[in-house]
């Protein structure tokens, strides 16, 4: 089966479906976050020697895990989107399942810790952890 850019096919075998890297931007950002139940986020830049290395191994994992979209950010043309999220070091990864900010850290990973990352993100019980960020939130106010 062969992919096309941000475009979606499904693998009428496995029934899940399979995406290639996608571009994202400030237009968007938003509407991908929200319609998709996990999304992994490189930002990067053409002259980041780091970002150019990971470059191969985020395509390697977006073609390996179905269901999961990975997108990138150029930071130097989507600099309004970096900096919400005030990203000072690329690459800069995230990782969002069901719209919440499982992960977010500088630097490139190796292929295994990709994986590593990915899978632990899947494990999660996100019921567990909206009760926590909840809890951790009223704790906030409470203090202030």
């Amino acid at each position: 089966m062969r992919k096309q850019p941000g475009v979606i096919i499904q693998d009428p075998i496995r029934k899940d479906f399979v995406m290639a890297t996608v571009e994202l931007t400030q237009d968007n950002f938003e509407q991908v976050v929200t319609g998709n139940d996990m999304v992994i986020v490189d930002f990067w830049a053409e002259w980041c020697g780091p970002c150019r290395g990971f470059a191969p191994v985020f395509e390697a994992a977006s073609e390996k895990h179905g269901g999961v979209v990975f997108g990138k950010v150029d930071s130097d043309a989507q600099q309004s989107l970096a900096a919400a999220f005030n990203i000072r070091s690329i690459p800069f990864l995230m990782v969002f399942r069901e719209q919440v900010v499982l992960y977010a850290q500088a630097g490139a990973l190796p292929a295994e810790g990709l994986e590593s990352v990915i899978h632990q993100a899947r494990a999660l019980d996100m019921e567990q952890v909206r009760k926590d960020i909840a809890e951790q939130q009223a704790q906030q106010q409470q203090q202030q």
